[in-house]
């Protein structure tokens, strides 16, 4: 589990708690509880759209965005920073371009994601912008990303992080101030997926249509049918 290190207490232990157990044990961040000789630390904080916005705003969290380039181009909170967890793959060796090819036909197409590989320059690039005392919201689209950064960030040293449970796809418009042609929430949208329910609206409208054809006017249809070349 990201932002929590457990003392002396294995992972199944953790696990087998029940809910009033574990949520005594996951104390407030940055702070340290022992509880029957163990200590529990945790330092990264999942919140709502909500309880974000109040950490920019109130308590002067940044707002560093780990997507990637495309995603972050469609739509991204005003003033935030754009440090990509993982950027473009351009590599040409024959693996990578089977692996790009394969990439291109299906995740590309159908949902317009782009073919990417981790930044090896992640964490400098961060360091060289923010000290490890800083407080940061790192977002992403969908949540996972940005718990994996916070991970590494975390390992460099960083305290004070916080993440979007779910990510930017539960933001409602106008909860920040945005850049784009999208809203936040439907930045991850693109491809085909983008027009799926305008064929499925099309389809189930003609497949409609055509059942009340049948029902009220049985004789054209059965016209209709005889017209039809058989095979």
């Amino acid at each position: 589990m990201a932002g929590i290190t457990c003392y002396g207490l294995s992972s199944q232990s953790v696990l087998g708690l029940g809910s009033e157990s574990s949520k005594s044990l996951l104390v407030m961040k940055g702070k340290q509880r022992g509880i029957r000789g163990f200590q529990i630390k945790a330092q990264v904080e999942f919140v709502n759209a909500e309880e974000a916005k109040k950490l920019v705003g109130v308590e002067g969290y940044a707002v560093v965005d780990v997507r990637d380039k495309t995603q972050f181009e469609r739509a991204h909170i005003k003033n935030c920073y754009h440090v990509p967890l993982f950027i473009e793959n351009t590599d040409n060796n024959i693996g990578t371009i089977v692996k790009r090819q394969l990439h291109n036909n299906f995740a590309g197409l159908f949902f317009g994601l782009p073919f990417t590989k981790a930044n090896p320059e992640f964490v400098q690039s961060v360091k060289s912008q923010f000290s490890p005392e800083s407080k940061l919201l790192l977002v992403c689209q969908e949540g996972l990303r940005s718990a994996a950064a916070a991970e590494r960030l975390e390992r460099a040293g960083y305290d004070n992080i916080a993440c979007i449970t779910s990510g930017l796809q539960t933001v409602k418009p106008g909860t920040f101030d945005s850049v784009g042609s999208k809203e936040l929430q439907d930045a991850g949208k693109a491809g085909l997926v983008t027009i799926q329910g305008k064929i499925s609206a099309v389809l189930g409208t003609v497949l409609i249509c055509a059942l009340l054809f049948v029902t009220f006017f049985p004789d054209q249809a059965e016209q209709i049918l005889q017209m039809a070349p058989s095979s």
